[in-house]
């Protein structure tokens, strides 16, 4: 949602480069760039016109002007002040002191409430909580019933009595639901209310009935974050007419141009509590300010990254699979490699994931080009292998690859070419684990490689020794000296003729790109 925008203020940093000092001009031209980027991601102008503002003044203050990199200083400024136009520091939930802790969802028809009440549910239920899911959207035709299904998926309880598709109260429903959660020990209840296409009197009506019924405890404004300026205007109106706590935003996967996004916190002066980024239950998390400021200026989003990783691998296999490292390369088998892998298909989609990390916005083309379904070609590959060909993938000869690219439904040439690849990154793992720092690098401190084993290669790098005969060693030198002196004549260090190394000589597009 954001690359547009992220690609706009990354061409604007980038002419700030190699700057020793900014001048005034230089600071007006990239307020001028950056408004312009802001505008363009569809950022309410009031929203646009604090923050050029805040960047503006401080600036031209003494902390760019005394900085030892003025660029970077500035980049810094707009980071914090994106962060401060997204609300600051991260908002949790606020739980009862007596259970059930009461949460209302409310929204227009389309921004996804009933789906992100099942994404809250399993949320919440990740968290420790046993949630309930009440059903009173009792005007849109199978309301109910995509409710039920979304909290079984999810595998939370729902309470819905009345069948709705327009039968029934849902300010009975949603009183008689507390009653119901005190009496099954449910300890958070989570509202979901009905929408209409636009804000009307009738709509604002029955929202402020529920939560007088309930006194929720946290009332969500659930919007759709690809209806642009509109979000802001529909977000007021609620806050006006019914009242909310926190914001949640759907749909942030989406292509549309994310301004909702900048602008509801500021505008409202509600903070954004959740996220929802993907169909998939599990693609929902807590909004954090920061990270997203972060991802906005391609600097990654680590934290989330390792929160995923965190909850998706087990500390016991990971110490366990280490070990196997250290041992040797061999005890590393194909069984261990697949399942790594389908604990890296847990944390959600690979393009995604790599989307976390910092200065992958650089290649994000290539990273959107992705095809997850190799990583299943590649699990099929590996399931039909016999134990004992996972065990020893050296024993794997035509015959068996033959019989293999069958089974998995793959071409011979890709069984081997997996095996290989399979073989250079189990050296490379067994080596990190042992601590030998990264193939063809030197020893670094704390990631292997010391200098022991830099002795070790100048050893091996020695030469052939020199004769012990005065007449055979001259003869060598004459030798020597004379495969220098055609060298030189024929080309260069780098195979170029010489004199035109310096001159002609250029870096391929992809180096160039990588070295900004």
């Amino acid at each position: 949602m954001f690359d547009t925008l992220s690609d706009r203020l990354a061409a604007t940093f980038k002419n700030l480069r190699g700057k020793g000092r900014l001048s005034e001009a230089d600071i007006d031209a990239t307020a001028r760039e950056i408004r312009i980027a802001l505008l363009e991601a569809d950022v309410a102008l009031p929203v646009v016109r604090a923050f050029i503002k805040q960047v503006k003044e401080r600036a031209a203050g003494s902390e760019v002007s005394q900085a030892l990199n003025p660029a970077q200083q500035v980049i810094k400024i707009v980071n914090e002040e994106l962060v401060g136009i997204l609300g600051g520091e991260t908002r949790r939930l606020r739980f009862a002191k007596t259970a059930p802790t009461v949460i209302m969802l409310a929204g227009l028809q389309g921004a996804g409430k009933t789906t992100l009440a099942g994404k809250l549910g399993l949320w919440l239920k990740g968290q420790g909580h046993t949630p309930l899911l009440v059903a009173c959207d009792l005007q849109r035709p199978n309301a109910v019933n995509q409710l039920s299904v979304v909290a079984e998926r999810a595998g939370v309880a729902v309470y819905a009595p009345e069948p709705g598709n327009g039968v029934g109260d849902p300010v009975q429903v949603a009183k008689d639901s507390i009653e119901y959660a005190r009496s099954k020990q449910y300890d958070v209840v989570v509202v979901d209310t009905a929408g209409r296409l636009g804000i009307d009197q009738e709509l604002m009506q029955q929202a402020a009935d529920i939560r007088d019924a309930v006194s929720p405890d946290e009332v969500l404004f659930v919007v759709d974050a690809m209806i642009g300026q509109d979000a802001v205007n529909t977000a007021e109106a609620f806050r006006d007419g019914v009242g909310f706590d926190g914001v949640v935003l759907s749909k942030l996967d989406g292509d549309a141009r994310g301004g909702a996004a900048l602008s509801i916190a500021h505008v409202t002066g509600r903070q954004i509590m959740f996220a929802s980024n993907g169909e998939k239950l599990d693609e929902f998390d807590a909004f954090h300010p920061d990270r997203m400021a972060s991802r906005i200026l391609g600097m990654g989003d680590m934290l989330s990254l390792i929160e995923k990783a965190e909850q998706t691998f087990s500390q016991a296999e990971a110490e366990k699979m280490a070990a196997k490292l250290a041992k040797g390369p061999k005890e590393f088998t194909l069984d261990d490699f697949l399942a790594q892998m389908e604990q890296v298909r847990k944390m959600g989609s690979i393009s995604k994931l790599l989307g976390m990390l910092p200065g992958m916005g650089q290649i994000k083309d290539q990273i959107n080009n992705i095809d997850e379904r190799d990583v299943d070609r590649t699990a099929a590959v590996i399931k039909s292998m016999t134990p004992g060909e996972r065990q020893d993938p050296t024993i794997i000869n035509g015959s068996r690859r033959a019989r293999i690219a069958k089974g998995s439904g793959v071409d011979v040439s890709a069984v081997k070419n997996l095996v290989e690849r399979f073989f250079e990154a189990r050296k490379m793992m067994s080596r990190m684990a042992q601590g030998g720092g990264m193939p063809g690098m030197p020893g670094m401190p704390g990631m292997g490689g010391g200098p022991g084993r830099q002795k070790k290669q100048q050893k091996q790098a020695k030469g052939k020794r020199k004769s012990g005969n005065p007449m055979k060693r001259k003869a060598e030198e004459q030798a020597a000296a004379a495969r220098r002196e055609e060298a030189a004549q024929a080309g260069g260090a780098f195979g170029l003729p010489a004199g035109q190394q310096t001159q002609d000589f250029e870096l391929p597009d992809e180096f160039k790109k990588f070295m900004g």
